[in-house]
Order: structure tokens, then sequence, then C-alpha cells
């Protein structure tokens, strides 16, 4: 129940955690989309940048030849305008080499866009072969960043049988990278409008999907505060059983709460006419002993009354919803004291705002309260009655105020003890206060006895109220 510390730490938000799982699963599988399409367009632009490379190097290949007294030439020009503009990224180079590989002369030939520069021959370790080619990068020297393509050929095999031609194709590696980065940024946005997108959709789906539990703690709410005696509402297929459940329970208890009730008027029935004949023979009589029998029977009259009522608060509570209107129960309880003391004439004055709409609890048990503490006042009262009352959050704060002579400081609390008399000028046994002591304290609100602006004695009742909150009545403790 609100405000109770039951030693239960309550889990995480149900709510909170389905999106945190969705958001966790949505990154994560975002982030390795992103990571295996970064790494396929990669392979993909490699392969196509090596691709390219291996078209040229096929054409120098095709273009070379040794004239007649066995110098590198080439029969035509290639055809890519870039190998004649200095320094514009795609180069090519030929290298005369031995039949072991070792670089006899480098730059026999190249290509005009070297400029100056000469290409590195592949190194020992290098791999990445390609259809018998060797594929290398470099990322120093006076030339940018490289990749490049050698490719080890023999020509005229009776002139210099010793010697091996080294033909180089070279290409600026920000032909590669440039896409791929380009790539990568326009996937990281995509991607990220995708999460964006699919944990905004996350969201809606979680919040969608958990609406019919707050729905079906809204239908509780409303059967605790008395507004439904079941859920109502229309449910999904998985919550329905549930519902059903639910109000299976409610009526459950129901009748258990009203069995108790009829069993419990029923014992106080059989009880209560066996006491009656016992009062009434007893006051037929003048002596001792009838007189002992008159005030037992009255005294066990009164226990039952208070037991009963304790009884019947307990049953309220624990079936919660109740829900009492104030001003009818009022004014009918200001009606019937000034019929029974219509000899006095008293002016018993109702005046409690309109916002006090309701009690949470029994009507029968408001009129218990009300009516002890309006009665008391009645007794004592010089001539003037009045009940007022306000809100303090929660709660309902009633004050009985009369005109009587009040209480001494010291005695106030005294009146709420069982049995307390402390003026025997007026008829009473001392158990109304103390029985509304009782079941205020079973709904978890007070009463205490104060001075009254009227000159007597002021009775402040506080009780659960009802307004704008569902009717939660705190439970019964023991």
């Amino acid at each position: 129940m609100e405000g109770q510390d039951n030693g239960v730490q309550s889990a995480p938000s149900l709510r909170w955690r389905l999106l945190a799982g969705a958001v966790a699963w949505i990154l994560v599988s975002v982030a390795f989309a992103g990571w295996g399409l970064n790494y396929l367009f990669t392979q993909h632009a490699t392969r196509q940048f090596q691709g390219e490379l291996a078209v040229h190097l096929n054409q120098l290949t095709a273009a070379f030849r040794l004239d007649e007294t066995g110098r590198a030439d080439l029969s035509m020009s290639l055809s890519d305008p870039r190998l004649q503009q200095p320094l514009s990224g795609l180069y090519w180079q030929i290298d005369r080499v031995s039949a072991e590989g070792a670089t006899l002369q480098a730059g026999v030939l190249r290509s005009r866009s070297t400029w100056d520069q000469m290409l590195p021959a592949p190194p020992d370790n290098a791999g990445g072969e390609l259809d018998g080619d060797v594929f290398y990068e470099t990322g120093s020297g006076a030339l940018p960043a490289l990749g490049l393509l050698a490719r080890t050929v023999e020509v005229g095999e009776n002139l210099q049988p010793d010697i091996r031609w080294r033909l180089i194709m070279a290409s600026d590696r920000s032909n590669l990278t440039g896409p791929v980065a380009h790539f990568t940024g326009m996937m990281i946005i995509a991607l990220g409008m995708l999460a964006l997108g699919m944990a905004v959709a996350a969201v809606i789906l979680v919040l969608g999907g958990l609406r019919p539990l707050d729905m079906l703690r809204r239908r509780l709410a409303d059967v605790r505060a008395g507004h439904v005696v079941h859920i109502q509402g229309r449910f999904p297929s998985e919550i329905q059983p549930l519902v059903d459940e639910f109000n299976g329970v409610l009526a459950t208890n129901a009748e258990i709460v009203q069995r108790a009730r009829t069993q419990a008027g029923n014992l106080a029935h059989a009880v209560k006419t066996p006491l009656t004949v016992l009062e009434n023979a007893a006051h037929a009589q003048d002596s001792p002993f009838a007189r002992l029998v008159a005030e037992q029977t009255d005294a066990a009259r009164r226990q039952i009354d208070w037991h009963l009522a304790r009884a019947r608060v307990a049953a309220a509570m624990q079936a919660g919803g109740m829900r009492t209107p104030l001003a009818p129960v009022l004014q009918a309880l200001a009606r019937t004291m000034r019929r029974l003391h219509a000899d006095r004439q008293l002016d018993i004055e109702v005046s409690v705002p309109d916002e006090l709409i309701a009690f949470c609890g029994e009507e029968q048990d408001l009129h218990e309260m009300l009516g002890n503490l309006l009665d008391n006042a009645s007794k004592w009262a010089a001539g003037r009655v009045r009940v007022s009352g306000y809100r303090q959050e929660n709660w309902l704060i009633l004050h009985v105020d009369d005109d009587g002579p009040g209480l001494r400081q010291e005695d106030r609390q005294a009146v709420f003890q069982r049995g307390v008399r402390l003026d025997e000028r007026v008829p009473g046994s001392g158990l109304g206060l103390h029985i509304v002591f009782e079941m205020v304290e079973l709904y978890q609100g007070s009463v205490v006895a104060l001075a009254s602006p009227l000159g007597g004695l002021r009775i402040e009742l506080r009780l659960p109220g009802d307004w704008t909150r569902p009717c939660r009545p705190p439970a019964v403790s023991g």
C-alpha cells in the first residue's frame, strides 16, 4: 500500500528494461551491420582498384618490346592521358632484373607522370599475388602513398637469356581510400538515421504494448475507489485472462465479506435478544440484584456493539474501495440529534466545504463515529453544536464543537479511554468515545480533544478522504 515500507524493493521498470534492451540491440545490430558493410565495400573497392591496375598493366605488357639492339621500347603509347601528366596519380615503370629477380637497372623506361621519381620495387616478402602479379603498397618516398602491381616478363629468348623485365603499374592510394571514406561517411549517416528510426519505433511499440497494463492499473484504482465493483473494459487476449482472474477474486472477496457481515448480524441479533429479555426482567424489579443484572446486560450490549463495529471496520478495510458521501451523513445525523434533543432546542450547525466530497470507508462506520461525537457534543452543549471541516492533503479534517463546560487539558485524552466518565451528571457508559477512538485507529486516522472556539470541547477527527484521487484506505495491521 502507499506510504508503507514492506521491505520489498521494487524491480526496475518493465518499460525501461524493454526500451533499454531494444535500444541496446538496435545499436549493436546497426554497429555490426555497419562494420560488415564497410568491410565488404572495402574489399570490393580494393579488388576494383587492383583490377584497374591490372588492365593498365596488361596494356603495358602488350606494348612492351625490345628493338633490334635489345633495348626496351614500347610499340605504342598507353591510352590513359594521366600517364602523360606529371604526378597525376597513375604511373608505370619498367626495370631490368636478373633471372633470380635482382634489380639490375631500375627505371629503364617509365611514364612521364613519374617526373623524376622512381617507383619502388616489390619487397622480398611482398604478398597479395593477383593472377601471378604481385600487389604491394608503399607509404613513403617523394611520391604519395601508392598501390603497385608488378609483373615479371621474359622477352627475346635468343637475346640476353639471363635478363628479365619487371613491369610496374602504380596508382595513388587515395583512389582507393577516397571512395571508401566517402562510402563510410554516407553509411554512418544512413545507419544513424536507421538506428534513430528503429529506436523511435521501439519506443512506440513498447509504450503501445504496455498501454493495456496502464489501463488495467487505472481500472483497478476505480475498483478500489468504489466507483465500480469489477474491472471493466476490453483488453488484449494476452491480458484478458488476468482480468478475468482479478474479477473472480473480487467477486469472491465481496461474497466472503457479505457472508461475514450477515453472520455477524445474525450473531448480534441472537445474543441481543436474550440480553433484552434479561434487561426487561431486571427493570421490572427494584432490587440490588436486578440493578446489577440491568447494569451488566447494558454493558454486554455495548460490548457487542463495540466488537461488531470493530469487526465491520476490519472487513471493510480488507475489502477496500469503500466510498461514502460525507454531506448526506452529516445532514441526517444533524436532523436526528435535533429530534433527540428537541426539548433543549439545540442549534446544530453543519458547515463543511464542497471539496470534502467523500469518506474512504463504509457508511455505517461514518455514522457510528460521527453519531457518537455529535451525541456526546449534544449532551454537553449549552445550546450550540457545530460541525466544520477542511481538506489536508489526502485527509478529511472534521471538527465537532460545542459550547458546553469543556474539559481541563489534562483530562482531554482520558475521555477516549474505555469506560472513562469524567462527569456522572450526564448519563452514559463511557464507551462511545472509546469506540470512535478504536474505529479511527483502524482507518489509520486520529482523533483528539481540544479547546473549542465556542467555549466548550472540540473533537478533531482525521479520516481518509476522496476527492480527485482513488479511494485507498490504508491496510489494517494486526
